[in-house]
């Protein structure tokens, strides 16, 4: 079984109203290649005629965002000419690439009449060799995304991207990332198998787990060691849990902003390109 090198604390930082923590990057762990950044927001709930999300448009290049819908939604407009509104369930997966601008706002329906709200977002790295292919954007609604149902039922999971028990996930990742959202119910108990040279991404949104004999709480992430290739995992109480896997890039990180390069000059030349309008026009 994997041992656990380290379990780091999610780090409260809200955003204005929106209560947000940070599990990557914090003071104890920059990324878990290729897993660069998570804020977990909520969860909260919004009056009636409140404001919604603060993320007006803003670019990116070189990463990609996924984006977990707990509860609420997600109004997602960019400089592709992509549109969506993703509601609880959903999941939104945009490849930022050679660089685009988007917006993630609340919709017009959740400003008026509020309601409960959380949402992850991830960023996952792109490898040099994608950091410049074309971006695009594809929102999927909870009906649409394949879930596996083990443990007698006990175990609910999501699957976002990759292939676990021969079904293939929602979204196609061009870098070989698996993710899952997995529901955990009291007793559940579940044995996943993950490659000893992948590095795991393993958060704990709510409830507690226990994985290969260690407890880990919500708003917390497990960093593994490569010293096995099991995770055995069971909770008492319900849990959910995001879970991820890939082969690192062992490529090196340099991020400013939005933008995740390999390079300071690809950094510098990036905020040179938006700045001429190469990442699109915006039009509201």
């Amino acid at each position: 079984m994997r041992t656990i090198k380290t379990i780091h604390k999610a780090v409260y930082s809200p955003i204005a109203e929106l209560i947000t923590y940070r599990a990557l990057p914090t003071a104890s762990v920059e990324y878990i290649d290729p897993f660069l950044f998570l804020n977990h927001h909520g969860p909260q709930v919004y009056a009636p005629n409140n404001n919604g999300l603060p993320f007006g448009p803003h670019p990116h290049r070189g990463m990609e965002t996924v984006t977990f819908i707990l509860a609420g939604d997600i109004a997602h407009k960019d400089s592709s000419g992509h549109e969506s509104v993703i509601k609880a369930g959903g999941v939104q997966w945009m490849r930022a690439g050679s660089g685009l601008i988007h917006a993630e706002i609340s919709s017009d329906e959740f400003k008026q009449e509020g309601g409960p709200l959380e949402i992850l977002q991830l960023w996952v790295n792109l490898p040099a060799k994608l950091k410049m292919a074309d971006p695009y954007y594809i929102g999927k609604q909870e009906d649409e995304i394949p879930v596996l149902h083990l443990n007698d039922g006990k175990v609910t999971a999501q699957l976002i991207s990759g292939e676990w028990k021969e079904v293939k996930g929602a979204f196609e990742s061009s870098s070989g990332v698996f993710l899952s959202t997995l529901y955990l119910k009291p007793g559940a108990e579940l044995e996943v198998s993950i490659a000893e040279a992948h590095n795991i991404f393993f958060y704990v949104i709510n409830g507690e787990i226990n994985v290969n004999g260690t407890s880990v709480r919500a708003l917390h992430l497990a960093e593994f060691n490569h010293d096995g290739d099991t995770l055995t995992i069971s909770t008492k109480t319900d849990s959910v849990l995001l879970l991820g896997h890939a082969m690192p890039f062992n490529e090196p990180v340099v991020s400013q902003g939005p933008f995740v390069m390999n390079t300071q000059q690809e950094i510098v030349q990036a905020y040179q390109d938006y700045r001429a309008g190469k990442f699109g026009s915006w039009e509201e």
